[in-house]
């Protein structure tokens, strides 16, 4: 357990509650490979990272949650072991001593139907396929946890409206034959990969809704996401489709603080224009063997304080009370 010492901060205050976060942890019982970038990855000892990260949570002692950003398995895994895999993982996570809050990303959506990735990561909001959700873990903050594939041409029925409306954006915005392909695509545009995804009018509105509500209650929010949701702090590539109305509607409100997400697997960090801090996280599945990405956030009335392990940055978030 950490020491006492540890738990309090450089301006000697203890954190209101912290929590682990990792991302991409991309499982799969695979030989290494690489991205379509080159980049080496490690989808064996990427489990390994995830069992270090659950055993480093437990032994500080004072996390309250976990939240995992998505992509647990990686669509390279054969589809015949898509079950065990997520099991595996999920059995991995389910040792941390407290809840554990997912998220949905593209590589799970490769491997298995919304339904059923919803009910085995026991969402407490799948009715009908939604993947959204808040929460709060003290009287000051609430945390929005979005689902970036609501629109999405993965993950639901090829027939269903969110599929349709998915592939009519992609058909109108990317001319490629491949639609995971940016050739051709200019700067912002370069978002509308099929791998990404958008927040549909009703999120929106329940997004609407919570952030009204914590307003109401003086919450402070931490927004969640599997995609980022500020070209500053992530690739073009990585972008939900409509980061734009999502952080439109965000800087409508003061309540918002930070948004965590991952995706884009080398990480990355900005403040925006109305001085929301946008992080992005750095991918468990990049590691080379021996290396960790995962950390713990302490979080306090004015400030987030990331502590990363290893190739996970820690960083510093000051906001205005």
């Amino acid at each position: 357990m950490a020491s006492s010492n540890s738990y309090i901060n450089i301006n000697g205050k203890k954190p209101l509650f912290s929590f682990g976060v990792i991302t991409d942890v991309q499982y799969a019982n695979i030989p290494d490979g690489r991205s379509f970038l080159g980049v080496p990855r490690y989808y064996r000892h990427s489990f390994q990272v995830l069992q270090r990260a659950v055993n480093n949570w437990n032994k500080h002692g004072k996390l309250k949650f976990c939240v995992n950003f998505g992509d647990i398995i990686d669509g390279f895994c054969p589809k015949s072991e898509s079950r065990s895999a997520i099991e595996r993982v999920i059995t991995e996570f389910n040792n941390f001593e407290g809840p554990v809050y997912h998220m949905l990303g593209n590589h799970c959506l490769y491997n298995l139907p919304r339904e059923t990735l919803l009910e085995l990561l026991k969402f407490p909001s799948g009715l009908h396929g939604r993947a959204y959700y808040d929460f709060s873990p003290s009287p000051e903050y609430r945390f929005v946890v979005l689902d970036a594939y609501d629109i999405s041409a993965i993950g639901w029925p090829e027939d269903h409206p969110n599929a349709l409306e998915a592939k009519r954006v992609l058909q109108t915005k990317n001319p490629n034959s491949d639609k995971n392909s940016p050739i051709g695509l200019v700067e912002l545009e370069r978002r509308y990969l099929m791998f990404n995804g958008a927040v549909g009018k009703e999120q929106l509105l329940w997004l609407e809704g919570v952030l009204q509500d914590a307003s109401t209650c003086n919450q402070k929010v931490i927004v969640c996401c599997h995609l980022p949701l500020h070209p500053e702090s992530s690739s073009i590539e990585a972008l939900l489709w409509n980061y734009d109305e999502v952080l439109e509607l965000i800087h409508r409100y003061n309540c918002v603080k930070a948004c965590f997400g991952g995706h884009d697997h080398k990480g990355g960090y900005s403040i925006d224009s109305h001085g929301v801090h946008h992080r992005v996280l750095e991918a468990a599945l990049e590691c080379p063997p021996g290396t960790d990405a995962f950390g713990h956030v302490d979080v306090f009335d004015d400030r987030i304080s990331l502590s990363g392990v290893d190739q996970m940055a820690s960083t510093e978030m000051v906001f205005s009370l």
